[in-house]
């Protein structure tokens, strides 16, 4: 393995000052993700979601992003899995982006809840065919035998859809993730970053500089 004591990179593509900043930091990520979008970052609607149990274990994976409200941040997922059965007894979550492409980063804090059953709706009947079967066929987070298990589950999931419209399953959906905390990450050089954090206090969004 090789020394990771050398493995490093100086930032110097851009700068970031909070009088640059919107003054909601919703609308801020808009700027920054749509950027990210045009410089074609790889995923740039991937981040990173951590959930924990009520006793503080916590859990990280990707997700997509794939909505952006005024209130929060979207992502779809099955109803029984391991995040979603943490959400169900944590309400409290983080997210992380990382944009390498642009020096980039923007973790954020809030609260996760279901969105309604029109919204996954809406979102289930433009998905690809095979995502849709998928989402039938995969019981995600619980152990199976074997790849042919799971390839088994998807041939009886498409023999069960055959010329026929694919519903939304009921264990399958979207949450929101509704923000206390936002802050947005610029690498400089010599690991003097810029870090400007938008917290919600008294339902007004207060702007600070952190120190890298």
């Amino acid at each position: 393995m090789e020394d990771l004591f050398d493995l490093r990179r100086n930032y110097s593509l851009k700068t970031l000052d909070i009088k640059d900043v919107t003054s909601d930091p919703v609308s801020q990520f808009e700027v920054w993700i749509n950027e990210a979008i045009s410089a074609q970052v790889a995923e740039p609607n991937a981040m990173t979601l951590s959930t924990s149990t009520p006793e503080g274990k916590v859990s990280s994976r990707v997700v997509l992003l794939k909505q952006v409200k005024e209130d929060g941040f979207v992502f779809f997922t099955n109803y029984d899995s391991k995040k979603a059965t943490q959400i169900d007894s944590n309400p409290y979550c983080a997210l992380n982006f990382l944009w390498l492409e642009l020096e980039r980063q923007v973790r954020i804090e809030g609260i996760v809840s279901k969105i309604s059953p029109e919204e996954s709706d809406l979102y289930f009947n433009v998905r690809p065919e095979k995502s849709k079967l998928g989402a039938w066929s995969s019981p995600q987070s619980k152990e199976i035998p074997n790849r042919e298990y799971l390839d088994g589950l998807m041939s009886q999931t498409e023999k069960r859809f055959d010329n026929g419209i694919v519903t939304r399953p009921e264990n399958w959906g979207g949450y929101i993730v509704k923000p206390l905390l936002i802050e947005f990450w610029q690498g400089r050089s010599n690991r003097l970053h810029d870090r400007i954090c938008y917290t919600l206090e008294n339902n007004r969004w207060h702007i600070s500089r952190l120190a890298p």
